[in-house]
């Protein structure tokens, strides 16, 4: 590959990266706000994601533009091809772990409810082990 063909990929590639990385930053911030209910907490979380998302992503190209795969045009487009992949999985994964902490969080929100409700008929909905341990005594009937 030579220096112009290097160049062009790389420019190409790290547009992406921060194309695709901004439009996760923008998509990941409603699930985040949804999760942590903190406007500093969701914008600090985020921030994290974004730095971790960019470094993987411009390490992996970094280690794709040193492939040698020949000079050809048609090896700058399979190296562009792989750039592309590697961008998709990254941004699907990224998505996927948005989706599940928020499902998660939901889920506990859900527990927390249910278990309040239960609270208020009366019904302790901790599991036996987590219960006091009462020992009931038999009832005697008082003397005459």
């Amino acid at each position: 590959m030579d220096i112009q063909q290097l160049i062009i990929l790389l420019a190409i590639s790290v547009g992406l990266t921060f194309v695709v990385g901004r439009l996760l930053v923008v998509a990941g911030e409603p699930f985040l706000q949804e999760v942590f209910e903190d406007k500093a907490v969701t914008r600090s979380v985020n921030l994290l994601l974004s730095v971790l998302f960019h470094l993987i992503t411009l390490g992996v190209l970094a280690i794709v533009s040193s492939i040698e795969l020949g000079t050809s045009v048609q090896a700058f487009i399979v190296r562009l091809g792989i750039v592309l992949i590697i961008l998709g999985v990254a941004y699907g994964v990224s998505m996927m772990v948005l989706i599940r902490v928020r499902e998660r969080r939901r889920a506990d929100k859900i527990s927390e409810h249910v278990q309040e409700r239960l609270a208020d008929r009366g019904v302790d909905a901790r599991p036996p082990e987590n219960r006091p341990d009462v020992t009931t005594r038999p009832v005697t009937p008082p003397q005459p």
